[in-house]
């Protein structure tokens, strides 16, 4: 349709010709209302955005002589950022000479993987970067949504149960206390 015709056409319907499409060949026009139009499309992209996966890199870090409580204790934190869906860079720092025993990290960070392959994914695999070694691990989609679905039906069955009554102290007699002994001398 020539643009003279669609513009009238628009004019009579009090709308407006907006151009959709001007790259395709012939350009593509629509007779609609702009306000509404420029809306709705705002709309649509703040509701993109909305959607968008961001993430947090979380780090944690590790020594190579590391005791095994202190190493379950940064798992379970490193553990509680993947279900929170966050990715982590655990990374182990080298100092002195423990540089000369690289392969303490190593087996490590391997450990680090083996614990979490459950929850994790290793997205960058391990590589030494000066004194330190790292890797970064994301969490697994899969386990994620499952782990997504169960809380929130967690928390409402937290919220239907009733709260434990206390249960009732033992009382005791306060005039059955034994009798201090005094010592005449």
């Amino acid at each position: 349709m020539p643009i003279n015709e669609a513009l009238d056409k628009a004019r009579n319907l009090e709308l407006d010709l907006v151009e959709v499409s001007p790259n395709s060949r012939p350009p593509v026009c629509r007779i609609l209302d702009y306000g509404k139009f420029k809306y709705e499309q705002a709309k649509k992209d703040k509701l993109a955005r909305k959607r968008q996966h961001s993430y947090q890199l979380k780090e944690m870090r590790y020594r190579p002589k590391i005791d095994s409580h202190d190493y379950t204790f940064k798992c379970k934190h490193v553990r509680e950022f993947l279900e929170s869906g966050s990715k982590v860079r655990t990374y182990v720092m080298f100092r002195g000479r423990e540089l000369a025993y690289t392969e303490r990290g190593r087996h490590l960070l391997e450990r680090v993987t083996e614990d979490m392959a459950d929850i994790a994914v290793v997205e960058v695999p391990i590589k030494r970067e000066g004194r330190n070694m790292s890797m970064i691990l994301g969490p697994n989609a899969e386990i994620l949504k499952h782990l997504r679905a169960t809380r929130p039906q967690a928390k409402e069955s937290a919220a239907n149960q009733p709260e434990p009554k206390p249960e009732a102290e033992d009382e005791v007699d306060a005039t059955e206390t034994e009798p201090s002994a005094t010592s005449s001398e």
